[in-house]
C-alpha cells in the first residue's frame, strides 16, 4: 500500500489521553515499549496516565525539552493517530527514534514510515544531528523491516533485553548517518 501523508504537530494533552488509551492495548505497548515490571505500560520520556493532567510547569518541563522532542503523528485529514520520539543526546550529535501508531487498524498503511520520514528530515535538516539509531524487539519484525526500508544498518544486538509474553528477547539496534540519509534522498 502506499505510504500516506502525515502531519507532525506539537503534543496536546488529548493526545496523551489518546496515547494512555491506546497503551492499555496489549499489542500496542508490547510493539511500543512493553510493561514496566509492576505491570503498567511503559512510555519512556513520560506517563501518559500522569501527563494527562499534570500542572503546566511540569508539562513544559516535558514537552520543551529539548533533549527529548515529542510530536504527534496526525493524517492529512487531521486525525491523532500516534507519536514519534526522539531522544537526543546533544554532545554526541545523536537521537534515538520511537515511533508509535497507537490506531491498530491503520498499523501496515504506510503511516508509520511516513512519519518516520519525516521525523528524519527535521533530525538532520533542523536539528542538526549526525546519527539516528533505533532499537527494536526482535519480535516487531514490521518495525525491523520498516527501518530497513529507510536505509538504517543494523548495528548490534541487545541480547535478551525485552521481556516480552513470559519470555526474553533480544533487541536490534539499527542507525542511520546524516549522508547515508543523504545519499538515500538523492537517488
Amino acid at each position: 500500500m502506499s505510504a500516506q501523508r502525515v502531519v507532525l504537530r506539537k503534543v496536546t494533552r488529548e493526545d496523551v489521553g489518546r496515547i494512555k488509551v491506546w497503551l492499555k492495548d496489549e499489542d500496542v505497548s508490547e510493539n511500543w515499549f512493553g510493561r514496566y515490571s509492576y505491570g503498567e505500560p511503559a512510555h519512556l520520556g513520560y506517563h501518559p496516565e500522569h501527563m494527562e493532567n499534570a500542572p503546566d510547569s511540569e508539562w513544559q518541563a516535558i514537552f520543551k525539552n529539548p533533549e527529548h522532542r515529542f510530536l504527534s503523528i496526525y493524517t492529512h485529514n487531521l486525525e491523532h493517530i500516534g507519536e514519534i520520539h526522539v531522544a537526543i543526546e546533544e554532545s554526541l550529535g545523536d537521537g534515538q527514534i520511537s515511533i508509535l501508531i497507537g490506531r491498530k487498524d491503520l498499523w501496515h498503511h504506510g503511516y508509520g514510515t511516513t512519519a518516520t520520514e519525516a521525523a528524519l528530515e527535521l533530525a538532520f535538516n533542523e536539528w542538526g544531528l549526525y546519527r539516528i539509531w533505533t532499537d527494536v524487539p526482535e519480535y516487531n519484525t514490521a518495525a525491523i523491516g520498516m527501518f530497513e526500508h529507510l536505509n538504517f544498518t543494523h548495528e548490534g544486538t541487545l541480547r535478551k533485553s525485552r521481556p516480552h509474553e513470559g519470555a526474553r528477547f533480544d533487541s536490534v539496534v539499527m542507525g542511520i548517518l546524516l549522508d547515508e540519509y543523504l545519499n538515500k534522498n538523492k537517488a
